[in-house]
């Protein structure tokens, strides 16, 4: 499938479900490569609008560092930790503090 036609199938799915955080985020991971500012429209939709959605803390984190927008990623980055802490999920907060832990590095 094309990347227009998923990015249509995705539009009619948040469309019919609006409320359904999975379809925004599969749209925001469908632009993430192709239009770097359309996916951070969707990933910002998300952290204001789906806050508990722990997948976005990740990927919106990694791109807004791609955006060269170090304060955001960072703030994303421990808001997600954060999360996954209390959502008790060990492997998405070991997957955020490797990722933040390498930020760090990076940024020094």
């Amino acid at each position: 499938m094309k990347h227009a036609d998923r990015i249509k199938e995705l539009l009619q799915y948040i469309e019919k479900e609006p409320y359904d955080p999975f379809n925004i985020y599969a749209l925001a991971l469908e632009y993430q490569n192709q239009d770097k500012e359309k996916a951070s429209f969707y990933f910002n939709k998300l952290l204001e609008e789906h806050k508990s959605y722990l997948p976005t803390y990740y990927h919106a984190a990694l791109l807004f560092m791609e955006l060269n927008q170090p304060e955001k990623a960072e703030k994303t980055f421990l808001d997600g930790i954060a999360l996954a802490n209390t959502q008790n999920d060990a492997h998405a907060k070991k997957e955020l503090q490797n990722a933040y832990f390498n930020f760090q590095v990076d940024g020094d």
